[in-house]
């Protein structure tokens, strides 16, 4: 049984490359192209690069290359086909298969579930009151599909009645179950649902209305929930956070619904975890300014330096707001302070800049020995940093720890682009006739009217293998996604490269001749005026089919 082609083509044209290969790689814009450490070989500096636009990825270390299926199928060790359903099961697209089998959405249940939460909702005045009290709107609660689950044997009652499948409700977390009983994980706790990026519910916070121990609680780790890289309210604001090139990063859930309903439709939580390195392909998305919003209680400063930390280190524009007084987001809307907010997420403090002062004041700088320990925290975290941003710094550092700036020591971190590269001008001439054939494969005929492959000196296997059709290739996969190789755009250009392509050739040829064997001067003298009339004909603007030497 065999997934129809198709199908698989039809998933070719909407997956998107960095979904899959962001989700376990931490990619980094570099121009249209993403960059990062290769994930096959061991290296320190990044050599390893994705284009969405392409839909290829090239590693010009190791030489590894292909597609987002081809990417899967090494980095997880997986088959063709198990490749294709596991990237079909990240983008919820439904596979068509050969029979008439088709494999069940993991989804339909929990969708189900929070239709049925919803519905208590509207029938559970404690809990609506409770949102009253903390001015949630109506159209808030809509938005956000909030509900409630009642007591434990409602939910039960509802499985049962819906016939839905029990196995997969004690996998996602909807129930539980010990030695005697199944019992809702949920109950009397009002629900906030959790979506994947793309929409799907995958998941559920509850907060408390009988004042259990835990105050909130979320789904258990499953096949399709994993918290660490979740962030609560991200598929409702990813427009907004696109459009806006912002993302307000929050604690709770009632932060991001009242920020959205205040016109702040660009905020999200984490799910009551620290923010990780984990959620850095999800903040990369659209290249986001990303602004911390935390507590000032002592366990919210804490996280929001841990934070800043990973998001300094991973070179995010972006900084941190503090709510002191015991105050939070929610309340502040709640209190009308919408200008307050306004001005603390248009002035954040810069990561670097709050994660040198919360160094700082954990040490008494009067103290010579604490002063010496302050500086170096601080150096060693200005060494995760750019050189640029070391030395822009140091400064600040200074100034923070009452030393004069000679004291505060950089470390050049070593630079290195795997794109840069020093090559004669005719392989750079190679290079970009390549990639305009392969970006305009209706312009290959009309080339070959004029060049042929003795014309090539360094790109002669990828010339074969464009020929050839075989555009996976991983040569010419890396020639495709290189940028610093551009294509021509248009007709009169093509003939214009074509042109002084040949000239060159011809160019180089004539230097030969005087040092060719097997050839008396009287011939040498013919061919070397042959080729001056041709590249005079050249010169003078004529396109003209190469001929090799050997016919002459």
């Amino acid at each position: 049984m065999g997934i129809s082609k198709h199908s698989i083509e039809t998933l070719k044209q909407t997956l998107d490359i960095l979904d899959v290969i962001g989700s376990v790689v931490e990619l980094k814009k570099s121009g249209s192209n993403y960059v990062a450490c290769c994930p096959f070989h061991d290296e320190k500096t990044p050599s390893f690069v994705v284009s969405p636009v392409k839909g290829f990825y090239h590693c010009y270390g190791c030489g590894v290359g292909g597609d987002a299926i081809k990417f899967l199928m090494e980095y997880e060790k997986l088959s063709f086909v198990e490749s294709v359903e596991k990237i079909a099961a990240i983008m919820n697209f439904t596979l068509e298969y050969e029979t008439s089998y088709e494999k069940k959405p993991d989804f339909a249940l929990l969708d189900e579930v929070m239709r049925f939460y919803q519905k208590n909702l509207l029938n559970h005045k404690p809990s609506l009151d409770y949102l009253a009290s903390r001015c949630v709107a109506n159209s808030s609660i809509e938005k956000f599909a909030l509900g409630y689950c009642g007591a434990s044997f409602e939910t039960i009652k509802f499985l049962n009645a819906k016939g839905l499948n029990k196995t997969e409700a004690l996998e996602y977390g909807v129930i539980g179950k010990d030695s005697v009983w199944e019992y809702a994980r949920f109950s009397d706790r009002i629900i906030f649902p959790i979506h994947s990026p793309s929409g799907k519910v995958v998941g559920f916070g509850g907060r408390t209305m009988s004042g259990a121990n835990a105050k909130y609680i979320n789904s258990p780790q499953s096949k399709i929930f994993n918290k660490s890289k979740l962030l609560y309210g991200y598929y409702i604001a990813k427009d907004k956070i696109y459009k806006q090139k912002k993302i307000i990063v929050c604690e709770g859930y009632l932060d991001v619904i009242m920020l959205h309903q205040a016109g702040f439709d660009y905020a999200v939580a984490t799910l009551g975890t620290a923010l990780t390195k984990d959620h850095l392909p999800l903040l990369a998305k659209g290249e986001p300014k990303v602004i911390l919003s935390y507590d000032g209680d002592k366990a919210g400063i804490n996280a929001a330096f841990k934070a800043a930390k990973i998001l300094a280190a991973s070179g995010k524009d972006g900084g941190v707001v503090i709510f002191a007084n015991g105050m939070d987001p929610a309340d502040m809307v709640a209190n009308k302070q919408i200008n307050e907010l306004s001005d603390m997420f248009a002035n954040p403090v810069p990561f670097v800049d709050f994660i040198l002062q919360h160094i700082a004041k954990n040490y008494d700088l009067n103290n010579p020995l604490q002063k010496e320990k302050a500086l170096a925290e601080s150096t060693q975290f200005l060494h995760t940093l750019s050189p640029v941003l070391q030395e822009e710094y140091k400064p600040t550092l200074a100034h923070l720890l009452s030393l004069p700036i000679h004291l505060i020591g950089s470390k050049r971190l070593p630079q290195h682009n795997p794109l840069t590269f020093t090559t004669p001008t005719q392989e750079i001439a190679e290079s970009v006739l390549i990639k305009t054939l392969l970006e305009k494969p209706e312009w290959i005929d009309f080339a070959l009217e004029y060049i042929d492959i003795s014309l090539f000196v360094y790109k002669r296997a990828e010339f074969t293998k464009l020929v050839a059709n075989e555009h996976q290739d991983s040569a010419l996969i890396a020639l495709m996604i290189n940028e610093r190789i551009r294509p021509i755009n248009d007709l009169p250009s093509l003939k214009e490269h074509l042109r002084l392509f040949i000239t060159q050739a011809y160019t180089q040829i004539l230097s030969q001749i005087p040092h060719y064997t097997g050839m008396n001067l009287q011939e040498k003298s013919i061919l070397m005026k042959e080729i001056k009339t041709k590249i005079l004909q050249l010169k003078k603007g004529e396109l003209l089919p190469y001929v090799s030497s050997s016919t002459f």
